[in-house]
């Protein structure tokens, strides 16, 4: 981290888990545990909880998110849920091109694009994922890849809307498998990452983007992935749905 130039951010991916009623205890459990972070704090949750953590986190450090966003504003598209929709309720967050949303539900390069400009043109802040499958790490594509995502994923993004953009490095390989990057892999990559990013805007622009790690980052291994220069923070998944372990990687920003 490098917190001089950029914030440091933990959110939480609680994916598909998580009535109401377990989501306001779960927020009500974490929030005295955080409340001297020492980064900016997130939970992203389904979109049924969302009210709930809205309210729940009110008065607190804790920013809310969803899990996803449709490109169009109203439609012909059952099931999905618009930015706007999002922006109405008080939203501040909206995870974009998750691993599981490409490998399961059909998102490519060019839809996350879309959802992308449809969260910003909505005011909301974007955590923009990208990542490589093991496959690809073993031919050794995963800098291409990761560029080549990035660049799509951010098509007529301006260097002023990218200050609304989180870009999170999440291994597929390494989501919910219990393996993770090394310290030095997570590094690596999140440098391509910016190093991109100054490619398309400039190394100042680069500098001021927080770049997570996504890859089963907990509390055993979050201050070593912390400590590498190009790693901001965490998006974090099956650790954040329990209090202590997600407070304890918060905690570990402050290393």
């Amino acid at each position: 981290m490098n917190k001089q130039l950029r914030k440091a951010v933990i959110a939480g991916n609680w994916k598909m888990n998580k009535t109401p009623a377990e989501a306001k205890v779960l927020i009500e459990e974490i929030a005295p545990l955080v409340k001297d972070a020492a980064c900016d704090v997130v939970v992203c949750v389904p979109y049924v909880d969302l009210c709930t953590a809205l309210e729940a986190t009110k008065g607190t450090n804790i920013g809310v998110g969803a899990e996803n966003c449709h490109w169009e504003p109203s439609g012909a598209y059952t099931g999905e849920i618009s930015a706007p929709m999002l922006k109405s309720m008080g939203v501040e967050y909206v995870i974009i091109g998750h691993s599981e949303r490409r490998t399961y539900f059909g998102e490519t390069d060019v839809t996350v694009n879309k959802r992308i400009r449809a969260a910003l043109d909505n005011g909301l802040k974007v955590i923009l994922c990208v990542g490589e499958y093991l496959e690809q790490r073993e031919q050794g594509i995963t800098a291409e890849l990761v560029a080549m995502q990035v660049k799509i994923a951010l098509g007529g993004v301006s260097a002023e809307e990218l200050k609304n953009i989180i870009i999170a490095y999440e291994p597929v390989w390494a989501i919910g498998t219990g393996l993770t990057a090394t310290a030095d892999q997570a590094e690596e990559v999140c440098a391509c990452i910016r190093a991109t990013l100054a490619s398309l805007y400039c190394q100042d622009c680069a500098n001021a983007v927080t770049i997570q790690y996504g890859g089963s980052m907990n509390p055993k291994n979050a201050a070593e992935l912390l400590s590498k220069e190009n790693v901001d923070g965490g998006l974090i998944g099956g650790a954040s749905l329990k209090a202590p372990d997600f407070a304890a990687i918060v905690e570990a920003t402050k290393q």
